[in-house]
């Protein structure tokens, strides 16, 4: 196993770090930086960026409108890109439904969809959670009745992220209630200006509203919208997740965070001390980054595997237990950082253009809706004590 980097692959890095400062956008960087609110056009302009230079789908066939990229390649990309303060391309089209229509979809919805993915006209979002079917998902409701050639959908969606601003979504719907319940459930796509569609806003613990409520009523959707076979949508979900879950760990996006925790940590307190003169923060801090590089490492394994030809497995899961557990605790050793300044909450703050009185130190204001925020990463993509028992069953054996 070789986990260096070849000078091929260095060369690799430097012209990425070279499109991204000649193209990343200031405004958007600063957005990413310092915790202000992103929006769909601020997403969307990156993604067409990327999309021109050829690089918004890494994880695509080249035929498709991949790149062609190794995976040391695209692990390379995704670590330039986060620590750099890039916005990661909304993930529910490119890295999640694309992969299943490229594997599992008939030529029309390749040629329908995948191009508009891409491109950005089309945003997507996820529809697999419902109330009381979030772990236990092969429970969901969400009832697809076929006539003639169309289905009719009735039911409810939850924590469906970016909702609000998506022009389809992904669905898994019931459509045999007398199978077994991960053999009766089905992919559907729709179109999320359908009439029955209703979507209502979830607002977080952090002030924001990113994820939704989504009804369906009713909604005629067209048969040609099914993926693959009828009642085959939970494999075609388990391979969509286990994409999924390589991506999870972040560890760019973390290595950025504790960059930034540094920074804050060196700055001086009232009594002209840097916070980095608390021992015990220091202990915690160091104690951190040993674990990210012990995840990166980690990380780069696999990689070294799946250059090796072998695909994605239950180690996944071991990548996104760990992830979320060191972005969790980065949050909380900002907020334990700064004290009483991470009390405030000025949600307003983190509006571009916000020119009011910052409570504290100008980086203060996003320390406490990132702590808050940031506790749901160890549920989403399956909670860590589904991966716990994926992990048991599939590695241990037990």
């Amino acid at each position: 196993m070789e986990l260096a980097f070849t000078p091929e692959e260095q060369t690799f890095r430097a012209e990425v770090r070279g499109f991204i400062r000649d193209n990343l956008p200031a405004d958007i960087q600063d957005k990413m930086l310092n915790g202000k609110k992103m929006g769909r056009e601020d997403f969307l302009r990156w993604h067409r960026l990327l999309y021109k230079r050829g690089w918004v789908a890494p994880n695509w066939p080249v035929e498709q409108g991949g790149t062609g990229w190794t995976p040391v390649q695209r692990h390379i990309f995704e670590d330039e890109i986060a620590e750099a303060g890039a916005p990661p391309v909304i993930p529910f089209g490119v890295t999640m439904c694309g992969p299943v229509v490229i594997r599992f979809g008939n030529d029309w919805q390749k040629q329908f969809f995948l191009p508009k993915i891409l491109s950005g006209e089309h945003v997507w979002c996820q529809g697999f959670s419902e109330p009381g079917s979030g772990s236990d998902l092969a429970s969901l409701r969400t009832k697809a009745v076929r006539e003639g050639d169309h289905y009719i959908v009735n039911g409810q969606k939850i924590w469906t992220t970016s909702a609000h601003f998506a022009d389809w979504i992904f669905n898994l719907v019931r459509t045999d209630s007398s199978a077994k319940k991960q053999e009766g459930i089905s992919f559907l796509l729709i179109d999320m200006k359908s009439p029955g569609i209703t979507v209502k806003p979830i607002v977080t613990m952090d002030g924001g509203a990113e994820v939704n409520e989504v009804f369906f009523d009713n909604v005629k959707v067209p048969a040609k919208n099914l993926v693959g076979e009828e009642n085959k949508g939970w494999t075609y979900a388990k391979f969509l997740l286990g994409n999924e879950r390589t991506g999870i760990a972040r560890v760019g996006a973390s290595k950025r965070e504790l960059k930034r925790l540094k920074e804050i940590v060196q700055s001086e307190r009232e009594d002209g001390e840097p916070l980095a003169a608390n021992p015990r923060l220091r202990d915690k801090i160091a104690a951190l980054e040993v674990e990210l590089m012990a995840l990166e490492v980690t990380n780069l394994r696999m990689i070294a595997a799946m250059r090796g030809g072998k695909g994605p497995g239950p180690e996944s899961s071991i990548l996104k237990i760990k992830g979320s557990d060191i972005q969790q605790k980065l949050t909380e050793l900002a907020c334990e950082a700064l004290g009483p300044y991470a009390m405030p909450f000025q949600r307003e703050a983190l509006e571009a253009g916000w020119n009011g009185e910052p409570i504290g130190p100008d980086y203060a204001a996003p320390i406490a809706p990132h702590y808050f925020n940031y506790r749901k990463v160890s549920i989403y993509g399956g909670s860590n004590e589904i991966q716990r028992n994926v992990i048991a069953k599939m590695m241990l054996g037990l």
